[in-house]
């Protein structure tokens, strides 16, 4: 049975985790889907503009092999970097707060039983809920409460900048493959209507997972990675005809 403070969220060892972890997935799967969406686009865009110079399979698998390691490592760093950053402050902010807790206990105390008092809590009902959270974990309750941060869930860096490979490196070898395995005649047409189909996907499921229209989002995707392709390979076909 879960531990519950009047007028305030659950404080019990179930609900919070599986609310937290729901979050966390949610977050992971949109991401992932993001970062498909960016392999799209740029491998496209990449592949699309060479073809606009050049019919030669060698050289547009070269190219795109090269827009896919590049996009890929770029992705992967860039994610651990980011998150790497946020662990780090996360991490200070703790250690900051420990040693709060340590030396001044009681103006802690005080600290949290305003913060849950501006929630909504009556004064009485803050000051005990504040009480017991602090006798059953005071870092936690902190952490959770003041700073916004679970001690229990900071973000990997590694997992980020893995997750981030993987999913630009899925997005990027649909354009790859629609360009170097059709017949030279149709490498176009089926990698702009592959990649077109694709995107409509990636907008649709990141509008789910957001809980937000369709459409536009159907529009703002499908039409950037049309308009980035178009200029690509048009600006291939412009140097492809003056021999650059």
């Amino acid at each position: 049975m879960t531990d519950t403070t009047p007028g305030g969220p659950p404080v019990g060892p179930h609900e919070e985790p599986h609310g937290d972890s729901l979050g966390t997935r949610l977050n992971w799967l949109r991401a992932a889907v993001l970062g498909a969406n960016d392999g799209i686009v740029s491998t496209a865009g990449l592949v699309v503009g060479v073809a606009g110079a050049t019919d030669a399979r060698s050289t547009l698998l070269t190219a795109g092999l090269a827009g896919l390691l590049a996009g890929s490592m770029s992705m992967a760093a860039g994610e651990y970097v980011s998150v790497s950053t946020q662990r780090d402050s996360e991490k200070a902010a703790l250690e900051l707060e420990r040693r709060e807790l340590h030396e001044q206990p009681q103006a802690e105390l005080e600290e949290l039983t305003g913060l849950l008092a501006e929630r909504g809590l009556s004064e009485e009902v803050a000051r005990e809920a504040a009480r017991q959270l602090t006798q059953r974990d005071a870092l936690r309750a902190h952490a959770r409460v003041e700073l916004g941060i679970d001690p229990d869930s900071l973000t990997n860096p590694w997992h980020a900048a893995g997750a981030s490979f993987l999913a630009f490196t899925a997005g990027a070898l649909l354009p790859l493959l629609a360009i170097v395995l059709p017949p030279e005649g149709l490498r176009l047409l089926v990698t702009v209507l592959s990649v077109l189909a694709a995107l409509a996907l990636t907008a649709w499921w990141s509008a789910r997972l957001g809980a937000a229209a369709v459409t536009p989002a159907l529009v703002r995707n499908v039409g950037g990675g049309a308009v980035a392709m178009g200029v690509t390979y048009g600006a291939g076909a412009l140097l492809g005809a003056v021999g650059v």
